[in-house]
């Protein structure tokens, strides 16, 4: 029986994701061991993700312990994966997608339903996402931002301590962890208008190129589907040469044989560069999008 070892973070999400990974292999009839690594975006708590270095830091010390078969899968959020594969590596499967929208959670006494994204005015709002913090002052410029660090959990309990009037969380990570959230006002933020991070909600699983036993498996878990959609997504992060510091959102959607994609850039005077477009192939989207942005 194949025995494969699953190098993964230690957060409680990350854990969901590997425990869920390792499920599936299991009824795919192999043995599956877990590996908990530390990367460098656990270790620096302190500074927002546009300050951090490089690209990269919540999977690179995962994927050196890939290259030198400490572990022989790696599970991540698929939007925290630089979009050009280390040499060696590759993305085998994709999951299925979790809902991808972001949320915003909100003290009961900021709630204002009267005004954009139902916050009082003045709020003070939770991230450390150059994205979300880019849409949240396309929205209202009366918002004060505040970053937010650390895994979903933790960012709750600040929220609960009253450090923040409101904060904004990527809402699979909460309903994959089944979080109470019912002391707090949830407001979903439509994919369309508060554009999430490519591929956000989908899990990626990277294996070393070279090792046929764990690809026999693992590829069965493709969702070919989310695949198509989320190439797309992480196209257009890659022509743009970005990563966590980009403040790129892009969403896709198949609907019948088209592809619908909605695309928002920040700007550096502040504004948003928002596009919607149909497309009836992925090939040549992610050029088409990317020129279109660069012409506006």
């Amino acid at each position: 029986m194949a025995l494969i070892k699953i190098g993964t973070r230690g957060s409680d999400l990350a854990l969901w994701q590997a425990n869920f990974v390792k499920s599936e292999l299991e009824k795919l009839g192999c043995d599956v061991e877990l590996k908990i690594i530390k990367t460098q975006g656990d270790k620096i708590q302190h500074l927002s993700f546009d300050k951090l270095e490089g690209k990269g830091f919540f999977t690179k010390e995962i994927e050196e312990a890939l290259l030198d078969k400490t572990v022989d899968l790696a599970v991540h959020s698929h939007k925290d994966l630089e979009t050009n594969q280390p040499d060696g590596l590759e993305i085998v499967a994709v999951s299925d997608r979790e809902n991808p929208s972001d949320i915003l959670l909100i003290q009961k006494d900021a709630y204002d339903p009267s005004k954009q994204l139902a916050l009082k005015k003045g709020a003070i709002v939770g991230t450390s996402s150059a994205r979300r913090k880019a849409l949240l002052n396309a929205f209202r410029s009366d918002i004060e931002i505040k970053d937010l660090r650390g895994n979903v959990p933790t960012r709750i309990d600040k929220l609960r301590q009253q450090d923040y009037d409101a904060i904004v969380l990527a809402n699979a990570g909460v309903s994959r962890l089944k979080i109470d959230l019912s002391e707090f006002h949830v407001e979903i933020l439509k994919p369309q208008d508060f554009i999430p991070a490519p591929a956000q909600g989908v899990l990626g699983l990277q294996i070393r190129s070279n090792d046929e036993q764990t690809r026999k498996y693992v590829a069965k878990m493709n969702n070919a589907r989310v695949k198509s959609i989320i190439n797309i997504e992480r196209g257009v992060l890659n022509k743009l040469n970005g990563g966590c510091q980009l403040p790129l959102g892009v969403y896709a959607e198949k609907i019948g044989d088209k592809y619908e994609v909605w695309t928002a850039l920040g700007q550096e005077n502040g504004s948003v560069k928002r596009l919607q477009s149909t497309f009836t192939s992925e090939e040549g989207a992610a050029d088409a999008i990317v020129s279109e942005l660069k012409k506006k």
